[in-house]
């Protein structure tokens, strides 16, 4: 193995934590939200007591967890696609079109979303923006950083493909056994 295989393994791995660990984050997020919708159903219904703040946070905890998920999901190869033909082709093949989508669509966008949207973050929390209801949440600036955040954290996810797929196209001895796996 050389020295350039070795480095490429151990930043593959080390973004894997790194989005593992988020991934872990998404799924306390989610469990955090169900905690949330729970108490607030049985504040509603049973009680007749109904909480701005509790709704909004509902809304924030989805949104985190979804904006943060899709790069967990990307990492974790379960995103949708079209499988008709790209489960007939070879792994060097669909390593290829990995690649390129990731390049040509994913970062891209991933780009124009993170820049777009440092600014839209900063100004509300230069503005001290929070809800416009009244007992909503304040500093609505927490969750629309979850927007350049969860941007950032994407391109960590493409990085992670890139590099993998970048992987089965170099290292014809693992391409084979994962051929010979289909």
């Amino acid at each position: 193995m050389s020295h350039l295989e070795i480095f490429m393994q151990l930043l593959i791995n080390s973004l894997k934590k790194i989005i593992d660990g988020v991934g872990h984050l998404c799924s306390a997020l989610m469990i955090l939200m169900i905690i949330n919708v729970f108490y607030d159903v049985i504040m509603r219904y049973f009680f007749n007591d109904v909480s701005i703040a509790m709704q909004e946070l509902e809304w924030h905890l989805f949104a985190a967890m979804f904006m943060f998920g899709i790069g967990y999901t990307l990492m974790s190869d379960a995103h949708v696609r079209v499988d008709v033909f790209y489960d007939q082709l070879s792994l060097k093949k669909q390593a290829i079109i990995n690649i390129l989508g990731s390049l040509i669509f994913a970062l891209p966008f991933t780009v124009l979303i993170l820049y777009f949207s440092l600014d839209y973050t900063y100004e509300a929390y230069e503005m001290g923006e929070g809800s416009a209801d009244p007992g909503g949440l304040p500093h609505r600036w927490i969750i629309r950083a979850v927007i350049p955040s969860s941007a950032a954290f994407l391109i960590l996810c493409i990085a992670h493909v890139v590099l993998t797929q970048v992987q089965v196209l170099v290292s014809p001895t693992k391409v084979a056994k994962k051929d010979n796996e289909k």
